[in-house]
Order: structure tokens, then sequence, then C-alpha cells
């Protein structure tokens, strides 16, 4: 059996139990602004516009290795990914003081002091111990980087280990096995916020009616305000399930899409760029069920979060991708990324026969998933 890229996401659970930040940035690429932040209040110059973009890219962490996807890694290759992860927050932090020290007039200058605090953490925690005295200085805490001394972190990566144990059982049975072990550690830490981030992978995992529960739950909940109104946006995207998508727009090439007009097919609409790794990765077998299934009736319609049209163009001829693009340049204020509270890439959702979204999470089993709508009257 495949390792399956759902397993990452618990791989870097595991890694990051104690850097919320991070671990919202599981398996795919974040919108860095997102929870969104109110707008700056002043103008930025253009050279102070391009660190601040740069800063916040450099807060995105690593993605795990594309071969983990068909295999389980090493205890060896855990490590070492872990310390590539604390060199990244700690090389973000840096970038993080050089933009306030290069902008102090910056609106976004509390921000990067934020940034920079929160990126130290992490990399302490993820075993850079030479930066603890930085972090000190700055008046920050690192949890202990043992499982053995912190009783949190402890928990929290038996209750990962517990969910893989299931992984024959398939996706589900690991997630629901998931969620029992956070909830226990809920309990007893009701107020660390990576437990309730935690919940919100679950949440995003299954779907559904249970998906909505856990971000009624979480949005009434203790957890900080910022998972608060993540929660608020799973709510809002759950709720468009088992209803039209209203997607209408002139694609890159041309051609006119309307998914009113696409009933009777089964449609994959997938948000994504050229510029994020894991849309990359996907790629293959995105356009291996094109081919397989095209002939019966599945299409795709992609939503491009390129600024530029020009490389997207090229892309998407390079890699002969037959499927309509919308493009209009904004990245991550993209219309349609907007309008569904999209904050991370690649997202694929599916839309049944009968023009209503059926499918949040068509990632996984993405041959299974549109054979069995497929075979919907």
């Amino acid at each position: 059996m495949a390792f399956s890229s759902f397993m990452n996401r618990f791989i870097r659970l595991s890694l990051l139990v104690a850097s919320v930040g991070l671990v919202l940035g599981i398996s795919n690429a974040q919108d860095p602004a997102a929870p969104t932040k109110a707008a700056p209040k002043t103008a930025a110059t253009e050279s102070e516009a391009d660190a601040w973009k740069a800063l916040q890219a450099a807060t995105r962490p690593p993605l795990p290795p594309a071969e983990w996807n068909d295999k389980k890694p090493t205890d060896e290759e855990y490590a070492a990914f872990r310390k590539k992860m604390g060199e990244a927050a700690a090389a973000a932090a840096d970038k993080a003081k050089d933009f306030a020290a290069r902008y102090p007039e910056s609106a976004q200058l509390d921000d990067a002091q934020e940034i920079r605090l929160n990126m130290l953490q992490a990399a302490v925690q993820l075993g850079v111990t030479d930066r603890a005295d930085e972090l000190k200085e700055l008046g920050g805490a690192a949890r202990p980087n043992s499982k053995a001394t912190d009783p949190f972190d402890q928990k929290m990566q038996a209750a990962v280990q517990n969910a893989m144990k299931l992984e024959d059982k398939g996706m589900e049975a690991m997630l629901l096995e998931f969620e029992k072990g956070v909830r226990a550690v809920l309990k007893e830490f009701p107020d660390r916020p990576e437990a309730y981030a935690a919940l919100l992978q679950v949440a995003d995992g299954v779907g559904g009616e249970k998906a909505k529960a856990i971000a009624e739950e979480i949005a009434a909940s203790k957890a900080p305000d910022e998972i608060k109104e993540m929660a608020a946006v799973l709510l809002k995207k759950a709720n468009l399930v088992g209803n039209p998508l209203d997607i209408q727009f002139t694609a890159v090439d041309g051609r006119k899409v309307d998914l009113a007009n696409l009933k009777g097919k089964v449609v994959l609409v997938d948000f994504w760029a050229t510029w994020c790794g894991p849309c990359v990765a996907e790629l293959p077998k995105v356009k291996a069920a094109y081919d397989k299934l095209n002939p019966k009736g599945f299409e795709i319609v992609g939503i491009s979060f390129d600024e530029d049209k020009d490389a997207l163009e090229s892309f998407v001829k390079k890699k002969a991708m037959a499927w309509p693009q919308y493009f209009d340049g904004e990245g991550w204020q993209n219309k349609f990324g907007k309008q569904f509270g999209i904050s991370g890439i690649p997202t694929m959702w599916l839309v049944d026969k009968k023009g209503n979204l059926r499918d949040l999470s068509a990632r996984d089993d993405l041959v299974g998933k549109v054979e069995k709508l497929l075979a919907e009257n």
C-alpha cells in the first residue's frame, strides 16, 4: 500500500505539535496572510512590499520529500526533516529581524516582530538550540524540546502514532482515531491552541456534517481568535456542500466556463498555482484521472492563484493541461479564492452530475471518488 499523501499531514503534525503557525501549513501552500489582517495603514514602497512578500514566503514550512508519498520514512529521515524545518524557521526569523531593521516605520512592523518571535520559538522547539538565547532576549519562552519532559507534546505524539497505526483501514479511520486522542489531550490541556489546530485538521479531512460540528465547536471554544476565524472559514465551506457552486468565467484561452452548463458531468474544481510545489506534485495524478475518465464524463476547471499570466500559459502548454484555467492575476486575493475562503492550495473540490458540490477533499483517492460520482444517476 502506498504511504499516501495524506500521511504527510500526520508526519508534519508529529514534528510540529508545539508550533501552531507551522502546523496549520500542513501539506499544502498556505496564504501567509490568512486569516486576513487589517490592511496596512500607509502605502508601502515597492522595495518594502517586496521584502514583506519575501518574509511571508519564508514563513511557509518546507514540504516533506516527495518519496514519502510511496514509503514510510525512517526515524533518521524524520530527524533530518525536523532539522530542516528548524533551520527554515530560524531563517524566517532572521528575515523578520531584517525587515524590522530596514523598515522601522512600516505598518507591518508589529507583524514582523511577531513573526520573528513565533519563528524563533518554532526553531528552538525543532532543535535549533543555538537560537535559545536570542529567543529569551525577546521575552519568548521555548517549550521543552524533549518529548519526555513535555507531557503535552508526548501525548500529542502518541495521538499521532495511534492514528498512523490504522493506515491500512483508510484515512477516515485514522482521522477518527486521531480525533479521540486530541480530545483526550484537550481535556487535560484546555488552553493549548495546538490541540484546537489539530481538531481543525480532523474537520478538514472528514468533511460533511462532522466537519460542521467540529467547526462550530471550535468557534464556541477557548481557542485563540485566529483559530476561531479558521474554523469559521471551514464552516463556510462545509455549508457549501450539497448546493450548486456558482463559478462562471472566461478562461485564459478564451473558453467560456459556467458550471451550470456542465450538469451531467462530474467536475473537479482545482484551486492551484504554478509556483505551488504541492500543486505541481499532484499534477501527474490529476492528469491521469482526466485521461482515464474524461471520455466517461469527467471535466476539470482550474482556478489559478498565479500572478503572472505568461508563466501560467507557458506551464499549461508545457504540461499539456487540456482543461480551462481561470486567472485574474490577484494571487491570494483571487476572486474565487476569496469567495470560497481558500487559504491553502492545492484544494480540490468535486461537483456531481446535478451541479452540486459533493467533496471538499478530492486529493485523496481522486479516481475512486470520480468513478463513484459518475456511477450516480
